[in-house]
């Protein structure tokens, strides 16, 4: 199996703390959000960490191996995950970099200018709507094909220490930069009311009691679960893969907890640089907070501009904090990039024993290839259809993840694990965790989300008619890549290797 990243995770995943948390968060409400974002961190991000890390460090392989191990019938699951996380992922994934490369540019020259809102509608040139494609923008085509051919080099060549070395300089200075943005940020006339909005929750948006059958309730429970997976790489086959590599004795239970609560810790920081400017605009547009801004998905690449654009700098010194913000962004982003590809390779290599040179090319060109869409007219409306089923999807992986370890393999064995690892002592109360309160919240939420989804179409609603048919239609094809690769003999003569045998007893 070849070696992943293994700054996989340190590196940050862009999309969940810069890109994807901001939008999730002004969409849901600000503190309506928060308060299930915290709910989904204990009752599922911190349990199905440690089960990831468990699972891979128990089973030492990739996500598909692992499944195997423990049984054969749920190989396919361990294909599915990743195949999620390539192909409904990865795809607009790398679109996003491709847009914070293109912003890394036009930083230099602040070329934003004063309203960066129509500065990034101008840059898309989206069309009116998924069902319209459109023309190809080559800008987006051209730096989405310099991030594919990043990807590829990196993983081909197996030059995983540059960027690991460049993530340990970018996210530390990330870090301070985004302090900077926030210290900006909060002091701006207006941002008072952005921020109030952001502490504040709203109970009625989240009251599931009160309003059980109202669908927009269940959104923001959907919304906030949803996003841990997805800042926390869960259900993904990332850190499964991750795991197998750690040591035999290592703190998985204190590895997990530092992951999840600096991760989260970060989105919440940098969700003060974006409510306060999105007071600021409000104050000076004159409009609701709710009103000020509509790009879903493209929230950051406003807000973000727009913030260095009120930074106590001359210009250059704007463009230049500009530049190494949009750059340590890209960095960042690669290193979450690479982790998703090199968790389907490992997987492929682990059962047909292939060049991974091939495999990685495979991956990367077909990539580029199926991220064309989203470099279209119609390409971010189709990344808000996308990232809609992609919290179905993750919250499913977890639900599968928690029966396979819990009823299949048995919960006490990963356990026992975990602490024979050594570190933080792992309570018993994880086990029903586990079991049964995990599974019990993600199945009752997944089940909801669809029942809002479907009554959205019996309602005859057409303008959401596309989502649901192309979330049912992605479902159906990532599965069936899943059985297909499952129902191959697995090149290694058994997958049940001696020493593993007492893992599964």
């Amino acid at each position: 199996m070849g070696k992943p990243n293994r700054f996989s995770h340190g590196g940050g995943r862009l999309g969940g703390h810069i890109w994807r948390f901001s939008f999730q968060a002004y969409k849901n409400g600000g503190g309506a959000f928060l308060v299930p974002y915290f709910i989904a961190l204990v009752v599922a991000g911190i349990p199905l960490m440690i089960l990831e890390y468990a699972l891979g460090h128990s089973q030492r392989g990739s996500t598909p191996l692992a499944f195997h191990k423990i049984s054969k019938r749920w190989e396919f699951a361990g294909w599915w995950m990743p195949i999620v996380a390539t192909m409904g992922i990865l795809f607009f994934y790398s679109v996003v970099i491709a847009w914070c490369l293109d912003y890394f540019v036009f930083s230099f020259s602040l070329a934003w200018g004063a309203e960066p809102s129509k500065f990034f509608d101008t840059y898309l040139g989206a069309t009116s709507g998924a069902d319209i494609l459109g023309g190809l923008n080559i800008h987006v085509l051209i730096s989405t094909a310099i991030i594919w051919f990043l990807c590829w080099l990196i993983c081909f060549r197996e030059v995983n220490h540059g960027i690991e070395k460049a993530c340990l300089v970018f996210m530390p200075l990330l870090l301070v930069l985004t302090a900077i943005l926030v210290g900006t940020a909060v002091t701006l006339d207006g941002a008072g009311a952005g921020i109030a909005q952001y502490l504040k929750p709203d109970w009625d948006k989240i009251n599931f009691i009160k309003n059980f059958n109202n669908s927009a309730v269940w959104d923001v429970w959907t919304s906030a679960f949803g996003q841990i997976f997805f800042t926390l790489s869960l259900g993904f086959g990332i850190m499964i893969t991750y795991a197998s590599y750690l040591p035999k004795k290592t703190d998985i239970t204190g590895n997990a907890l530092w992951i999840c609560i600096a991760n989260c810790a970060y989105s919440i920081f940098a969700g003060f640089a974006v409510f306060g400017i999105l007071g600021f605009m409000a104050k000076t547009q004159g409009v609701p907070l709710d009103q000020v801004a509509t790009k879903g998905g493209g929230l950051a690449f406003i807000v973000y501009p727009q913030a260095i654009n009120q930074l106590p700098f001359s210009e250059l010194g704007k463009g230049l904090f500009g530049a190494a913000f949009f750059l340590a962004l890209v960095i960042a982003g690669l290193s979450s990039a690479i982790s998703l590809i090199e968790a389907f390779v490992c997987a492929v290599t682990d059962k047909f024993n292939v060049h991974r040179g091939g495999v990685v090319t495979f991956i990367c060109v077909g990539g580029y290839m199926g991220s064309m869409i989203y470099a279209t007219g119609a390409g971010p409306h189709i990344l808000d259809l996308v990232d809609h089923y992609a919290n179905h999807a993750l919250i499913m992986g977890g639900i599968l993840e928690c029966v396979l370890v819990g009823w299949i393999m048995k919960v006490e064995i990963a356990r026992k694990h975990v602490n024979g690892s050594g570190g933080l002592h792992l309570p018993k109360v994880w086990n029903y965790t586990v079991k049964f309160v995990t599974p019990a919240i993600l199945t009752l939420i997944l089940f909801l989300a669809l029942k809002s989804d479907v009554e959205t179409f019996t309602a005859k609603d057409f303008k959401y008619a596309p989502t649901i048919i192309y979330g049912i239609r992605t479902v159906a094809f990532t599965l069936l890549f899943a059985w297909g690769f499952a129902s191959f003999k697995w090149y290694r003569k058994a997958a049940h290797k001696p020493e593993d045998e007492h893992l599964l007893t």
